[in-house]
């Protein structure tokens, strides 16, 4: 159980991540702020209580035990970049050139351009397989890494997902934990109207899967549900309730804002909301 002050200071740094990913979208003039921002809270925890991820990279002696994270869902990029610049990987004055010509920072994460990306990702349906081949591989090696691959809800419409699923629990890869991002909204709407997923949970279990599903805005919930996860004898999938712009009135459960950048007065708006909450 976190302790109140660090509920506290994961509250700010979120705060943080969010500010940025909305900058730099406005910056930009493009990317995906919905996905983002639902995000969070979850990375927030992740990248600065739950995982093992040395802040020099690959400067760092226990470098090949980190845990590896992948953003399976690359278009929420914005997400990944500015918690790597929260945890001190990268420089914060670098999120604005996010999606600018000659960019470190494209619109979808590129693994030989930038510390802390473990593969490059943007085609919906591949990070699954991804981390079930990492998570093998480091098996083999005896390694004790965690592998985690966070999804978005409508990707999971892919096939090529539910084949990983299958395979991870075939070769019981109990050091992959998949986090989903249920905020029940993908481009083309309510992801229920689109091609449904619900009842999630009885279908993960049926793929003899571990699961969990949380609060993706509580604090507690998430970090429990990823110390419970390394601890499971099989693969675990947590899947995260989520508001998609979460924190941004105007955005929130707004399918809309999938991939839209506010203009200058949105931002105004939306950053006086979370310095305010």
């Amino acid at each position: 159980m976190l302790q109140e002050n660090e509920k506290i200071e994961l509250k700010k740094k979120a705060c943080n991540v969010r500010i940025n990913i909305l900058k730099m979208v406005n910056n930009a003039k493009s990317g995906h702020p919905g996905g983002s921002l639902s995000g969070a809270d979850i990375l927030t925890v992740l990248f600065t209580k739950s995982l093992n991820i040395p802040k020099k990279w690959n400067q760092d002696e226990n470098f090949e035990n980190r845990d590896r994270f992948i953003l399976s869902k690359g278009h929420a990029s914005p997400l990944l970049y500015s918690i790597l610049a929260e945890i001190g990987i990268i420089e914060e004055e670098e999120l604005m050139t996010f999606r600018k010509f000659k960019s470190r920072l494209q619109g979808h994460p590129a693994k030989n351009y930038i510390e802390g990306v473990e593969t490059s990702t943007g085609s919906l349906g591949q990070g699954l397989s991804i981390g079930c081949g990492i998570a093998l591989g480091l098996k083999l090696k005896n390694n004790p890494a965690n592998v985690v691959v966070y999804t978005g809800d409508g990707e999971l419409q892919e096939g090529s997902c539910w084949e990983a699923f299958m395979q991870a629990a075939h070769r019981k890869l109990d050091n992959l934990i998949a986090i989903i991002d249920r905020n029940r909204l993908q481009i083309d709407g309510c992801t229920e109207n689109v091609m449904a997923l619900d009842n999630l949970s009885d279908k993960l279990k049926a793929f003899n899967w571990e699961v969990l599903e949380i609060d993706g805005h509580n604090f507690d919930e998430i970090y429990n549900a990823v110390e419970q996860a390394k601890k499971c004898n099989k693969p675990c999938a947590i899947i995260a309730n989520t508001t998609k712009g979460k924190g941004c009135s105007f955005m929130e459960n707004k399918a809309e804002w999938h991939g839209k950048a506010p203009n200058n007065e949105q931002l105004e708006q939306a950053l006086n909301e979370l310095e305010e909450a």
